[in-house]
């Protein structure tokens, strides 16, 4: 396996386009980048890898929206977290960071670095 040092981060929406798109880009950029489709199947990579940040969706049909929320805070408190959404209202409380839809990837990618400056994992095997 070899080092990076950009980090780790999850990728969770349920919109194939955007989360295959997102996860390319990112990796374009030096990133690791895992996927999953909903909140089920980002509670397997979060069980199988060390993840640095998680950039999800929050309006998923499988444990999303308040429950992934819910879940996110309780089992993962220290976890950085960037929540994306077109469909959240301004006095809902989310308790992480929130990027509106449609949202430009190098405006999210330097958000990213300035969240996971100068980590250094181990890549994540290839699936």
């Amino acid at each position: 396996m070899e080092p990076t040092t950009a980090g780790i981060i999850l990728v969770v929406e349920d919109e194939d386009a955007i989360r295959l798109t997102l996860r390319d880009y990112l990796r374009r950029k030096g990133f690791e980048v895992l996927v999953a489709s909903d909140g089920v199947g980002a509670i397997k990579q979060l069980l199988d890898f060390d993840v640095d940040l998680i950039v999800t969706d929050y309006r998923m049909d499988l444990l999303g929206g308040d429950y992934w929320i819910k879940f996110l805070r309780k089992y993962c408190p220290g976890q950085d977290v960037i929540i994306t959404s077109g469909f959240l209202k301004p006095e809902f409380e989310i308790p992480y960071e929130v990027v509106n839809k449609p949202f430009d990837y190098s405006d999210l990618e330097k958000r990213i670095r300035e969240i996971l400056p100068g980590h250094g994992k181990t890549k994540p095997p290839t699936k």
